[in-house]
């Protein structure tokens, strides 16, 4: 999150401040509120959302034996044996309806090896959301090419198909949409436009698991897709991540690549070895992956039936207006966004907007920042190896580029988002929620004041 809160940072808080709590299933629905607690907390009011909220990620004693007997075994490398990992695979892969899955140390691990396996080289560029976690940039620079940003749609939060034409040049290798917040992109102009112009793509499915479009899941969309299993994910190991595909011969290159370059089924190399990297999950991270499979089918459920709730109320306020979907599409809400018009709250900033919501126990922040004005690229386009690759016209256009992203500009500053623990509670939260909003909306003008 901005104003010095990560969205890593703003997920731990959100987990550490339910830890002792529960989860809340005997919640009753929130009393209607007198005329004097219908003040916002801010102003003196009392809280819409007096409890806490599910902490995360998860433990459960019952998951402890099978990750013991992994453990003490001994045998806790892919490498030295042992079928754990391979058991995971299968099940995430049928899970989704993919035919390969490729588990692998992180979902940044993932995308740098599944970009590797479409030909991503040093001096390509790649064109790629804006508005996501600045993992997915820094895959691509870590192969020295060049992350191009397609603009994002305010009304989705996800990568324009429009605006990705434009930035097509003699170098582009690659597009990779990413199906932020677990919200799928529109992916069927997205793959025409690839294949129109002969162009990988490769989908950042990292907050996607389960989500789907037009009756297929986010990962089986293209010709590869990458997740995350980091601890704040719906599916977590602590780190973890997965590339899943249709095509033995890509899939074979990415196990190839993420297990030191060894080949692999139909992808020999030249002799032994070719290049690649140690990017290989533990046993144990595979176990507790295994036993949470069913858990992430379930929690997928409510939280879409929160979300849908949710979504239905915040429409009817003034100034909030729910993040569209593809058509026959369903989300899978890592994070729960909303869009607010600060003019329908009587000029209340969003940071003060965000400040009222907390102090109704309502945890939210304000999703990602333009990280590309953060300096991390500056770094890489001012570097002698970038300076080698593009010429000085192409780095100072690129740089000037990202003034061209209004719609992103938009999305970072009219964005607030609850997480997802928050969607695994009862209807009675939810209700807490929406009054919240409700109390805030209507004494905005008071809020703006303070």
């Amino acid at each position: 999150m901005k104003q010095n809160l990560t969205r890593r940072g703003f997920v731990r808080l959100a987990a550490a401040g339910s830890a002792a709590m529960s989860w809340l299933a005997t919640r009753q629905a929130p009393a209607v509120f007198a005329a004097a607690d219908d003040k916002p907390a801010l102003l003196g009011g009392r809280k819409a959302h007096s409890g806490g909220w599910p902490g995360w990620p998860e433990w459960r004693e019952a998951w402890e034996p099978r990750v013991l007997e992994v453990l003490r075994s001994g045998v806790w490398c892919r490498s030295s044996g042992g079928p754990q990992v391979a058991e995971f695979e299968t099940a995430y892969a049928k899970l989704l309806g993919a035919k390969r899955c490729l588990a692998t140390a992180s979902g940044t691990t993932a995308l740098i090896t599944a970009l590797h396996v479409i030909g991503v080289d040093a001096g390509d560029e790649v064109i790629v959301s804006p508005y996501t976690f600045n993992a997915t940039y820094n895959a691509i620079l870590m192969h020295k090419a060049l992350p191009v940003f397609a603009d994002t749609d305010p009304a989705t939060l996800t990568m324009d198909p429009a605006t990705i034409e434009s930035r097509i040049t003699d170098r582009t290798r690659a597009i990779v949409p990413v199906h932020i917040y677990g919200m799928p992109c529109d992916m069927d102009p997205i793959n025409a436009i690839a294949k129109k112009h002969k162009l990988g793509v490769v989908e950042d499915a990292c907050q996607a698991w389960l989500a789907e479009y037009k009756g297929r899941m986010c990962g089986t969309l293209a010709d590869m897709g990458c997740f995350s299993f980091q601890n704040s994910k719906h599916i977590p190991s602590g780190e973890g991540g997965a590339v899943t595909g249709n095509s033995d011969e890509l899939l074979d290159r990415c196990h190839a690549y993420h297990n030191c370059g060894r080949a692999t089924g139909t992808f020999q190399g030249d002799g032994c070895f070719t290049r690649g990297s140690n990017f290989r999950m533990q046993h144990f991270q595979a176990v507790i992956l295994l036993q949470q499979i069913e858990k992430l089918v379930k929690e997928t459920e409510k939280r879409r039936a929160n979300a849908d709730y949710l979504g239905a109320a915040l429409k009817e306020i003034p100034g909030i207006a729910p993040a569209k979907l593809p058509e026959n599409s369903r989300a899978v809400w890592h994070l729960y966004p909303m869009r607010y018009d600060a003019e329908k709250f009587n000029g209340l900033p969003l940071g003060r907007f965000l400040q009222a919501l907390n102090a109704e126990g309502v945890h939210c922040g304000d999703g990602y920042s333009e990280q590309y004005n953060d300096g991390m690229l500056d770094e890489a386009i001012q570097s002698p190896g970038y300076k080698r690759l593009f010429s000085a016209k192409r780095l100072k256009d690129y740089r000037e580029s990202f003034k061209e992203l209004k719609g992103n500009k938009q999305v970072c500053d009219t964005t607030a988002a609850i997480f997802q623990n928050m969607l695994l509670t009862d209807r009675g939260a939810m209700d807490s929620i929406i009054e919240a909003i409700r109390k805030i909306h209507k004494h905005s003008a008071a809020l703006a004041k303070g």
